[in-house]
């Protein structure tokens, strides 16, 4: 059997090998280099009719968001009770918002962002871990031609002028504090070409895997022994939680699914708690709708950023947090 984001996974368990027993670095550039591509990759992905399918799902991907912010409440409470944390940093441990956004968030709310961190790590690898082999193996495949582009032939100077133009756009996203921007940027201007014809060029498949390797090494360069045997409590309770919030959202996805007509398996990676790159690229490598993958991902993105404090504050006024 193939595994999807074997390149990923590979480079993740290699690299976290050898930070096992010793000091592992990877250049500052890799994972933004990477995650430039990527976008590209994943943009390109979005023509004209794709772009308006997945505008038709809008109201799904709310729910679908809303839905991975109430199952994160949820779990919350059996990762504060395992892990033995205040109730204001297990919920932003618990949330399956992304790395970064939680730990920004999490550190406007004065929790513990070294304990959200490391919660919202180990979470991503259970799901990068789980989900690509048991979806490539398990999951139905369904009708995915409204979320299917053609490929267009790759062309050299149309590629290095998108890379260069798509990494022009992360920096002001940077500056703003967007979580993602070297993935966001390239990916929105991929978009916007795609969608009105205008695309110079496809992103070769070796540069894909590159980006694979550079965000796999990149992650397992934390996976250090002093990461994990800092609070062997706190990561048995991170992978626990995520196993539990992994089967729930998969259950809900099934439901909504059945529910909307969409397909199930982009579904279940759509509703997955892993991280927006990882499941854009399992749906890409197990080609299950990228388009729909990555606006379900986009959209629970943009509700954790406008929802998240709001609902922390709520729960530290009434009590529950």
């Amino acid at each position: 059997m193939q595994v999807p984001l074997a390149w990923m996974i590979g480079a993740m368990l290699a690299t976290a090998m050898l930070a096992w027993s010793r000091p592992v670095g990877m250049p500052g550039w890799a994972r933004p280099g990477g995650l430039v591509f990527l976008g590209l990759a994943l943009g390109a992905s979005f023509s004209g009719p794709v772009l308006a399918a997945v505008t038709s799902a809008l109201p799904v991907m709310l729910l679908g968001g809303l839905l991975a912010i109430l199952s994160g409440l949820v779990v919350a409470r059996l990762f504060t009770r395992l892990a033995g944390t205040d109730h204001q940093t297990g919920f932003f441990c618990a949330v399956p918002g992304g790395i970064l956004v939680m730990a920004m968030l999490a550190q406007e709310a004065k929790a513990n962002v070294a304990t959200v961190t490391l919660a919202q790590t180990m979470r991503v690898l259970v799901v990068v871990l789980s989900f690509p082999p048991l979806l490539g193996w398990l999951a139905p495949h369904g009708d995915y031609a409204e979320f299917t582009a053609a490929r267009l032939p790759f062309w050299w100077p149309g590629l290095l002028a998108m890379a260069a133009a798509g990494l022009a756009l992360a920096f002001p996203l940077r500056r703003l504090g967007i979580a993602n921007p070297w993935m966001l940027g390239p990916c929105f201007l991929a978009i916007g070409l795609a969608a009105t014809g205008h695309l110079p060029s496809s992103v070769p498949v070796p540069l894909v895997d590159a980006a694979q390797v550079a965000m796999g090494a990149t992650l397992g360069t934390r996976l250090t022994r002093s990461f994990l045997l800092a609070s062997q409590r706190l990561a048995i309770a991170s992978i626990l939680a995520a196993v539990v919030l992994s089967l729930l959202l998969t259950v809900l996805a099934v439901l909504v699914a059945w529910a909307s007509g969409l397909p199930v398996a982009a579904m279940i990676l759509g509703l997955a708690p892993g991280g927006m790159p990882e499941m854009a690229l399992t749906a890409k490598a197990l080609e299950l709708g990228v388009p729909l993958v990555l606006g379900f991902h986009l959209t629970r993105t943009v509700l954790c950023n406008l929802l998240v404090g709001p609902i922390h504050r709520l729960g530290v006024r009434f009590g529950l947090l």
